[in-house]
Order: structure tokens, then sequence, then C-alpha cells
């Protein structure tokens, strides 16, 4: 980390914008390294990016709740009614 670098800096909210891309594997190769050379210097950034690691694991492990019959009845009906009336 560069004596200059402060966390919370531009630099580190630009990287807070592209997290999910990054984590999604959807960045170009030299922005991912550019990525990960901020990270190598900023704690606050790594500890950031371990905790929304975390919490997306923890939301992929959650079952999807079922909705009651009468409910997707009553939904389904509403989208048909939306549906008829355009």
């Amino acid at each position: 980390m560069s004596a200059e670098h402060r966390h919370g800096s531009e630099q580190c909210k630009q990287i807070f914008a592209r997290l999910s891309e990054y984590m999604d594997g959807e960045l170009p190769e030299n922005l991912c390294e550019q990525i990960e050379g901020h990270m190598d210097g900023c704690p606050p950034c790594q500890a950031f990016l371990q905790s929304l690691e975390r919490t997306v694991r923890w939301v992929d492990d959650l079952e999807a709740p079922t909705l009651p019959d009468e409910v997707r009845r009553s939904v389904r009906e509403a989208w048909e009614r939306c549906r008829s009336d355009s």
C-alpha cells in the first residue's frame, strides 16, 4: 500500500462498485489484476470483500420459500387480468 493510499479513497469506491462483477468473473483480466493489487495493500477492502463473499455464500445456501397455493393463484389471476387489459 502506498503512503498516499487511504481507505475510502476514490480507488476504494471504484473497486466497491465493481466487486460483484469481480466475484462473478465478469471483468477483464487487467481489471481483476488492478483490483487484486489494490486488495493486497488495503486491509479494509480485503475485509469488505471477505464479508461480501460470506454473505453471498449464506444467501446461496438459503432455500427459496414457497408461496401458499392461494397466493400463487391470486397472483396468477391478477397477472392474467393485467395481460387481458392491455
